[in-house]
């Protein structure tokens, strides 16, 4: 038979070793967490915050908004909120956390998208939600549209 004694002074030691493994690993968990969920903060509480954002996002827009309306994001995402949604999060922001929220929507017409047979057929979309930018997208209206995130792909 086999018998090990352990020192007093070797379990402190080695419980202060876990305690501090376990608080590393709480502190990773919350760090990936946390990056998983980033979201983009834009204040657009003004006509010239969303006009210099669209700016810095490359789009060229008209001097003021076409329409700006109420909204309220649905408590039950349809297949098409869950699209559209999908799309927010490639941008880093998330609708789900705004479900049942009024928010407002600002649609600008676009002057310098690339490629256009119709230029008055596209259109940048911005969702706010007490003056904080919560997504948006830029699309054209026509049949068979297209629709892509904020950000100018083509903008040097």
């Amino acid at each position: 038979m086999y018998i090990k004694t352990v020192k007093l002074k070797d379990l402190r030691a080695l419980s202060v070793i876990i305690a501090v493994l376990l608080v590393l690993a709480a502190l990773m968990i919350v760090i990936i967490g946390a990056s998983k969920h980033k979201t983009i903060d834009y204040d657009l509480k003004t006509e010239s915050d969303r006009q210099q954002f669209l700016a810095d996002m490359g789009w060229k827009v008209g001097k003021k908004y076409e329409s700006c309306r109420q909204v309220t994001i649905p408590e039950k995402f349809t297949a098409v909120y869950k699209n559209y949604n999908e799309l927010q999060k490639q941008q880093g922001f998330d609708l789900s956390e705004y479900k049942g929220k009024n928010v407002t929507i600002y649609t600008y017409a676009v002057k310098n998208y690339k490629n256009s047979q119709n230029p008055e057929a596209i259109k940048a979309t911005l969702i706010v939600y007490k003056g904080k930018l919560i997504g948006g997208d830029v699309c054209s209206i026509e049949l068979n549209g297209f629709m892509q995130g904020l950000r100018n792909r083509d903008a040097k």
